[in-house]
């Protein structure tokens, strides 16, 4: 015996629930047209700011700082390796960023436009031996990670990292676009107790100065010193400033003639240097 149907009901027979597969594969494609809108409206980092990573060296591993600026995302940016002093030697990945170019950077966090890579060296290592394989294994890193600019790598440190740019910069003198030594030097021949910290790359030259420049003359440089400087006498930046303009290279060189040993405040704080910078080209 057939039920009849109530006037505006409907048969049991002619109601079909879309099967689970096809409910879910419909829910699926709207999260993902939703999630679609969303990145193509909103920025892809609306402030900049610091993160922490590690990278292992010889069985080791070594933490590091990494500034993100804001923008990143949005295309290919340039890099900045920044190696720090002697008194920021550690292992707490804090130290490093006490001094120099960190402190810039925390004033303009949301229109500085590089991705900043700020590695620790070790206690009682020099940036120009050991520690120079950590600060290039995190460049690395970061290059892969934040899609860093092979053509807009760039070079800075301060005191002992000031030697590091040099001694970096002679073991890859392709790599950088521009390097700015800040208070530093290649030789330590004012003194004994330091004899770790020289440029090995050039240490058994002749003449060290002329040696690195002949190597560096394509690369292009502005290098800074205080004229007081009672710890890294300003003599050595003037040799290689000389030597560079010898060789024919492309260099700048600014001395602070009131500044001691602390010329990297007023270097970073040079507006025409970070123009400069921006329009270095590998």
């Amino acid at each position: 015996m057939t039920t009849p149907a109530l006037p505006g009901s409907i048969r049991p027979s002619s109601f079909r629930i879309p099967s689970l597969r096809l409910a879910l594969r419909m829910l699926a494609l709207l999260s993902t047209a939703v999630l679609l809108a969303g990145c193509a409206t909103r920025p892809a980092s609306p402030h900049g700011g610091f993160v922490e990573r590690q990278v292992e060296v010889a069985g080791k591993t070594h933490r590091y700082q990494v500034f993100v600026p804001a923008g990143h995302g949005r295309g290919r940016m340039p890099v900045i390796l920044f190696l720090h002093g002697s008194g920021e030697r550690g292992e707490d990945n804090q130290l490093q960023m006490k001094v120099g170019l960190p402190p810039h950077l925390r004033q303009h966090l949301d229109d500085f436009p590089a991705v900043v890579v700020i590695p620790q060296a070790p206690a009682d290592t020099e940036w120009t031996q050991e520690a120079g394989t950590i600060a290039l294994a995190a460049l690395d890193a970061s290059m892969k990670e934040f899609d860093g600019d092979p053509d807009r790598v760039y070079l800075t440190g301060l005191s002992m990292g000031g030697y590091g740019t040099w001694e970096l910069a002679l073991q890859q003198p392709q790599r950088f676009a521009a390097l700015v030594p800040i208070c530093g030097g290649l030789t330590v021949d004012w003194t004994d107790q330091r004899p770790s910290m020289v440029a090995h790359s050039v240490a058994e030259a002749s003449d060290p100065f002329a040696e690195a420049a002949r190597r560096l003359k394509h690369v292009p440089v502005w290098i800074f010193h205080g004229g007081k400087d009672d710890l890294v006498p300003p003599v050595q930046s003037r040799r290689m400033d000389a030597a560079l303009r010898q060789a024919g290279g492309d260099v700048r060189y600014t001395e602070f003639p009131d500044a001691n040993h602390n010329s990297w405040d007023p270097a970073y704080a040079t507006p025409e240097l970070w123009t400069w910078l921006f329009q270095q080209h590998r």
